[in-house]
């Protein structure tokens, strides 16, 4: 199984203890530290916006960095203080996004064709003879799978990536678990004490590994903490 790479269109959260600077600055330097990269704000995260008092702080961008507004509303933000960010409509939202997305396949493509190989499969015939199994060939004997191929063909409003084949078949919970996990942290974690969070490899298994102890940590932090999202250039 390879290691993962944070790479292009990536999304790194960075994490900064309350009174800690927080700004975009201090969100790049840290991703550059780990990372050796460079980074965009990335506006993922919804803005919160309280029962009784939000009728007025909806219009201001306090303890947000990089808000966007929609007829003058701060709807979306690149980050901010955590108690602004509304994380649970966030896994909300993503959760039921993923469920419909799933459910769409089970109809469309698991209904009407056989169990496929995943991915995987083929990459450990290449990685362990690779002058046998060639990267192009792994990938075209994958891809010749009737399952996959109907992944790759459909085009009834939804797109199923073929490399997720194995998250699928894991079932709803287990693909809509990883997504709404993956909503709240993207592809990796700076902690306020410095560390780097991230899957051990491309495996499923380790992805929700990752994004469960992620989430876990986001959950343990302080409403006065800070996020800051940055996507990968």
């Amino acid at each position: 199984m390879s290691t993962p790479t944070i790479g292009t269109n990536s999304i790194v959260t960075v994490c900064f203890a309350p009174g800690e600077d927080n700004d975009w600055f201090s969100a790049s330097t840290k991703v550059d530290d780990h990372l050796q990269v460079s980074g965009t704000p990335a506006r993922r995260f919804r803005v919160r916006h309280r029962a009784l008092i939000g009728w007025l702080t909806r219009f201001f961008p306090y303890y947000l960095l990089h808000a966007v507004r929609s007829l003058g509303i701060v709807t979306r933000a690149a980050g901010g203080r955590k108690s602004r960010l509304d994380l649970s409509g966030m896994s909300a939202t993503a959760v039921n996004e993923a469920i419909v997305r799933w459910r769409a396949w089970r109809v469309h493509i698991a209904a009407t064709t056989p169990v496929a190989r995943t991915w995987d499969d083929f990459l450990v015939l290449h990685q362990q003879n690779p002058r046998k199994v060639s990267y192009a060939e792994a990938r075209r004997r994958f891809e010749q799978q009737p399952r996959v191929l109907a992944m790759l063909s459909f085009a009834g409003g939804f797109t199923f990536d073929p490399y997720e084949l194995a998250l699928y078949q894991a079932g709803e919970a287990t693909y809509a678990g990883l997504y709404w996990r993956a909503a709240l942290i993207g592809d990796a974690l700076i902690t306020t004490d410095g560390r780097l969070l991230q899957p051990a490899t491309d495996s499923i298994a380790d992805r929700i590994r990752f994004l469960t102890d992620a989430v876990g940590y986001l959950h343990s932090l302080s409403n006065r903490a800070h996020l800051c999202a940055v996507t990968i250039v």
